[in-house]
């Protein structure tokens, strides 16, 4: 249920359809976060679907009552209020300037199986630390998974790559995982490098992505076109898919090519 308090407008006066808030409004907003991914909290979904409607800049308030109808006799839910906040109010905390677009987008870096556990590990993990650019670190199952023909086998080849995930990031404390957009968001915005356990957002999104363990580069390229990452850096990555336009790619030989 979602009700719009709207601005004034002239629509009553002369009974013009085209300058009233149309029902579109709403029903695309609900759709919209209903087809992003599968939400765990019905919470998120109302937020989501207010934060929708209060795009339109007519929409003052919006009141978004979600039900479960289901589970019990009556209904469980959840009912939230949001509107639209004047840029000039008076707030308790001050909000940051807007920084630039290019300063937000990160580099997804991969690294094929292994390719941290040789001597050169350290420095590349330095690198990581030291790196310029906001960075996303995706890994590669210690061994190599065959491609899932189940979901079975897509659980089991991205729970492999989690193990990865889990052992490096219990190796440097500079590291920490990231098994969600908001977790990956909250680490970049916090100076933080997310190690990315993909399991969660693969298995939630809608449409479910045609990656698997099986194609680690893949993966990589997906959470970057999710994220709006500017680059995808591979390191010792053997085949990479095709770069949609774009994204940059570039392969780093070296830690001192994480920089660049």
């Amino acid at each position: 249920n979602v009700v719009l308090e709207v601005s004034r407008h002239a629509a009553a006066r002369t009974d013009d359809v085209d300058k009233v808030l149309s029902y579109e409004t709403i029903v695309e907003a609900i759709g919209t976060a209903l087809a992003a991914e599968r939400l765990n909290l019905l919470e998120t979904l109302a937020e989501r679907v207010a934060a929708g409607c209060l795009e339109d800049p007519r929409a003052q308030r919006a009141f978004v009552r979600i039900e479960k109808l289901d589970r019990i006799p009556g209904a469980l839910g959840v009912e939230i209020v949001r509107d639209r906040v004047p840029p000039d109010a008076a707030r308790l905390h001050p909000i940051p300037s807007a920084r630039n677009d290019a300063a937000l987008r990160p580099h997804v870096v991969q690294f094929a199986a292994r390719a941290l556990d040789g001597p050169d590990a350290a420095a590349w993990l330095d690198a990581l630390a030291a790196c310029p650019h906001p960075v996303v670190v995706c890994l590669a199952p210690a061994d190599p998974q065959p491609a899932a023909r189940s979901e079975g086998a897509l659980r089991a080849g991205l729970l492999a790559t989690e193990i990865a995930v889990w052992a490096l990031a219990d190796r440097d404390a500079r590291l920490i995982v990231a098994e969600t957009r908001t977790e990956i968001d909250w680490a970049l915005k916090s100076g933080r490098r997310p190690l990315w356990a993909p399991s969660r957002m693969i298995v939630d999104a809608l449409p479910r992505p045609p990656v698997d363990a099986s194609a680690p580069a893949a993966l990589a390229l997906w959470l970057a076109g999710q994220i709006g990452a500017e680059a995808l850096v591979t390191v010792g990555t053997a085949s990479v898919p095709e770069i949609p336009e774009g994204l940059r790619h570039r392969t780093a030989k070296d830690p001192a090519d994480l920089s660049a």
